[in-house]
């Protein structure tokens, strides 16, 4: 797994081979059909394995009783972009390479929703089930964006100014979701 975390982290999903994570990892094709049935099995449990490690830390950095949006928020993004920034390798893993594997990727923007719903449930009792599960599918997958745009570019600029941008759009998301909130049915903001 280290191995695969190491080249799909650092190349591109289609240059990597199964003889090149054997090579690296020391092992013979035949332990690696062992355990996986062929590259994607293995590129899919990478970022399985990656983006349960992002969401435990990220878990771990929400305050147990915010006192409003921006105060969960904000500790939960600048804990995961500085996680980010700290492991190149699993920022490609997850908001690079995943991407290409669309069905999967879709999958984990509705797991992560679902993470962000936990999070959120103290502060925000959802009074239409479906536009509050479409609102943070739309807050987790433009989070998604902007921190693909980020790594893409270098993974540049200061990661605190970005945690603050992504706080802002997630609290104004939410917001929306508050009993008097922006978004209304049939609506727009």
């Amino acid at each position: 797994m280290a191995s695969a975390v190491y080249l799909f982290g650092t190349r591109d999903y289609d240059e990597v081979t199964i003889t090149d994570v054997c090579a690296r990892a020391k092992v013979s094709k035949r332990y690696f059909y062992e355990h996986f049935r062929d590259r994607e099995a293995l590129a899919i449990e990478v970022q399985r394995e990656r983006n349960e490690w992002l969401l435990r830390r990220v878990a771990a950095a929400a305050p147990p009783s915010p006192a409003g949006l921006a105060e969960l928020f904000r500790p939960v993004l600048r804990t995961m972009v500085g996680l980010l920034r700290d492991n190149p390798e699993t920022a490609h893993v997850i908001y690079i390479n995943a991407p290409r594997m669309e069905t999967r990727r879709r999958g984990v923007l509705r797991e992560d929703a679902r993470f962000v719903a936990v999070m959120l449930r103290s502060l925000i009792t959802p009074e239409d089930q479906v536009r509050y599960e479409r609102t943070l599918l739309a807050l987790v997958a433009g989070v998604s964006e902007v921190i693909i745009d980020w790594i893409t570019h270098g993974m540049t600029g200061d990661p605190d100014e970005l945690a603050e941008h992504l706080t802002t759009i997630a609290v104004a998301l939410a917001e929306t979701l508050q009993p008097g909130g922006g978004l209304q049915p049939g609506g727009g903001l």
